[in-house]
């Protein structure tokens, strides 16, 4: 692995990522990746350019997705979906429902910011492909407008974590469902940084990765592939735990680094790149 650079989990302007598809790929390949995976937020709008800038580099890229799930008790995932085919008709079906719900819950929470005292709207936010608009492109635009410093600050509980925004809520699909449409596309369905998982105990505790387990083990019996064992969230002991359990329900291992800046070599290291 040390002789093979991969990087299965990157963002771009088609989502909430700084750079372009283009700059993604050209600076991969400078950077002597030898496969890339393309996975913005519940779209796919950038994966047709980073194509053929992966051909003309000559560098392989994964055409992927990563959509945002609950289980049926409501334990919120994220899904990526790798080697799909990005012209399946049942997938953009999906994907435009995705889209129009990610409108309603942005409507509702720009007036709720704005009661809350911030002055923003959608006409503030600097969007990419497809009009994509999440939480950290609001981030953005609340630096922007200076009412904060950083875009982490946004996230505290006096901002997007305060409890009226977080009662504003996206309707996400299940978990099994994103599998099919990742499997009917044609794609490997594989689940995102675990250790990200939240309402089943102390991330890390034993009592985490019990419940971890029992949420895998269906999630295979339901089609899942693949899990993301490397993440810049997961240390090294908590990346061991996850390969156990990749292991024992026979998924496949993958590496991420969740970029989402303006230049892949500031992507975050895992615990074993």
């Amino acid at each position: 692995m040390d002789d093979y650079k991969v990087d299965f989990h990157i963002h771009t302007t088609a989502s909430d990522g700084e750079a372009t598809p283009t700059q993604i790929v050209k600076r991969a390949k400078e950077l002597d990746y030898d496969i890339i995976a393309i996975t913005d937020h519940d779209n796919t709008n950038g994966i047709a350019e980073a194509m053929i800038a992966a051909e003309a580099v000559g560098i392989k890229l994964v055409p992927g997705i990563e959509i945002a799930v609950v289980t049926e008790e409501e334990t919120g995932l994220h899904m990526l979906g790798y080697n799909i085919d990005i012209e399946n008709e049942a997938l953009k079906k999906f994907l435009d429902e995705m889209v129009q719900r990610r409108v309603e819950r942005n409507e509702q929470l720009f007036r709720v910011l704005q009661e809350m005292g911030y002055d923003i709207s959608r006409d503030d936010i600097e969007v990419g492909k497809n009009d994509f608009i999440g939480k950290p492109l609001i981030a953005r635009a609340l630096v922007s407008k200076g009412y904060i410093a950083e875009e982490k600050q946004a996230f505290g509980r006096e901002i997007l974590g305060s409890a009226k925004c977080r009662a504003v809520k996206k309707v996400k699909p299940l978990a099994k469902d994103a599998i099919a449409i990742i499997k009917e596309a044609g794609g490997t369905p594989v689940l995102a940084h675990p250790i990200q998982t939240r309402g089943i105990g102390r991330p890390g505790s034993e009592q985490f990765y019990a419940n971890m387990d029992k949420i895998i083990g269906r999630l295979k019996r339901q089609g899942l592939k693949g899990l993301e064992c490397f993440h810049p969230d997961q240390d090294f002991e908590q990346s061991m735990r996850f390969v156990e359990m990749a292991e024992k329900y026979h998924l496949h291992i993958t590496r991420g680094s969740d970029f989402h800046g303006k230049d892949l070599a500031d992507a975050d290291e895992t615990a074993y790149r």
